[in-house]
């Protein structure tokens, strides 16, 4: 690995412990609750511990006053819940613009089993070998998506992470199986650091629960967005999933921590 790629996975971790929070919902959801003033949740969230956020880059100039001095991940593909088919991503941008907006690192969505992955599998090979002439990390955000699949199967999500590595990816990022147990051979999987999804918004105490599973799986963190940026206080909750992640407490003690109600 070179300098460059090094230092830049740095800035977007720590300790090679990953707590990213995404905010690339915008083009999906539309500006949902926790996007529309985006300079306070990035200031929240950076403050409460997440190491990076990702945005698409039309908003880069919103997240840099105030991230705080973390990380910033630039998202390359993306399609909405209002169009034809949600898992058909399409290129938003590039490694150079993701590069001029000041991006630490690039990642991209690739739905493993859908019909638009020979697609984005060719795409994502093409990003790592554009980004790693940069030494630009590569975060692939690798599901396990399509007809007949279950979106939580291990064995599915082992194949999507491996895939993610074999294109030259150099964090992966995938949906959680539901338990450490189940989790490990997906973690095993590949040698990349992996990171799970976080998904729709639960209570604290399940958020916590799924981020401990996680970390007791051996991997390497999160890249948690509703979870954490639509919570009623992202602060208190980046706290918490950061208690877990970077201070290995447990459930409640990280929310403890955090002050946080485990039932709300």
């Amino acid at each position: 690995m070179n300098a460059g790629l090094r230092s830049r996975l740095d800035r977007i971790s720590t300790d090679d412990r990953y707590l990213i929070v995404p905010m690339d919902h915008g083009i999906t959801l539309g500006p949902v609750k926790g996007l529309k003033d985006l300079e306070s949740t990035v200031d929240a969230i950076t403050r409460g511990g997440a190491d990076a956020v990702l945005t698409h880059k039309g908003t880069a100039k919103r997240v840099h006053p105030h991230k705080n001095g973390k990380g910033y991940i630039v998202h390359l593909n993306a399609s909405t819940v209002i169009g034809p088919d949600e898992n058909d991503k399409r290129l938003t941008g590039s490694v150079e613009e993701a590069i001029r907006v000041g991006a630490d690192a690039v990642s991209f969505h690739i739905n493993v089993g859908s019909d638009y992955e020979p697609k984005q599998m060719t795409q994502l090979g093409e990003l790592t070998e554009t980004a790693h002439r940069f030494g630009i990390p590569v975060l692939a955000m690798a599901y396990a998506r399509g007809p007949g699949i279950d979106e939580q199967d291990p064995e599915s999500l082992g194949h999507a992470v491996r895939l993610a590595e074999e294109l030259g990816a150099d964090v992966v990022k995938t949906a959680y199986s539901g338990d450490a147990e189940s989790f490990r051979h997906v973690v095993d999987s590949t040698t990349l650091p992996v990171v799970i999804a976080g998904g729709s918004k639960g209570t604290n105490r399940h958020t916590v629960e799924m981020v401990r599973g996680t970390m007791d799986a051996g991997a390497a963190g999160v890249s948690m967005g509703r979870s954490i940026f639509q919570h009623d206080d992202p602060e208190a909750i980046a706290r918490a999933v950061s208690a877990v992640i970077h201070d290995d407490l447990s459930a409640e003690e990280a929310l403890d921590v955090a002050e946080l109600a485990p039932d709300e």
